[in-house]
């Protein structure tokens, strides 16, 4: 029994854990951090995973990787931000691509926590403000304000400026 729980849990972490680092990453704006806090979330599903599995295992596995972000970050001192600024493009290369997901993630890592866990939980994921509100245990007027302001905020903030008007920009 124990040999078959492994074996499912080992499927899945294959078929998902990417995905769930991805989601880990956007929520931290840190690899090594998402690293960390996707295992510590790994580790604390595990001993479930018979009672996990049979409903909706990357939901159970998001939530647990939330909590877990948010007991870290009330714990740790956050008095630095790094920043980085990025050199002007001239026109479009190969790297264009790259570049745009950098910009997108120091926007996202400029916002505060919250707003930029209900961002990528609505428009990442592209799950609806009543599944947010649910995952998160607020108000669906409590995510359609952090979402207003973290949109807000974005757009005041003039990093993405750039990306506007152009195709994968999307305006």
């Amino acid at each position: 029994m124990a040999e078959a729980r492994r074996a499912d849990f080992d499927d899945f972490v294959a078929a998902r854990g990417q995905t769930l680092q991805r989601f880990a990453f956007l929520v931290t704006g840190d690899w090594a951090l998402a690293e960390d806090l996707l295992q510590a979330a790994l580790a604390r599903v595990y001993p479930r995973w018979g009672r996990i599995e049979r409903e909706d295992p990357e939901g159970y596995v998001r939530k647990v990787i939330i909590n877990t972000w948010s007991s870290w970050r009330r714990r740790r001192w956050h008095g630095e931000v790094p920043a980085e600024t990025l050199p002007d493009s001239a026109g479009r290369d190969v790297y264009e691509d790259a570049d745009r997901r950098q910009v997108v993630r120091v926007a996202l890592a400029g916002l505060p926590p919250r707003q930029r866990l209900v961002l990528v939980l609505r428009f990442h994921l592209d799950l609806s403000e009543q599944n947010v509100a649910g995952l998160l245990g607020v108000s669906v007027g409590t995510v359609k304000s952090q979402v207003a302001k973290g949109l807000a905020h974005l757009r005041a903030d003039g990093l993405l400026d750039s990306y506007r008007d152009s195709p994968a920009g999307g305006g």
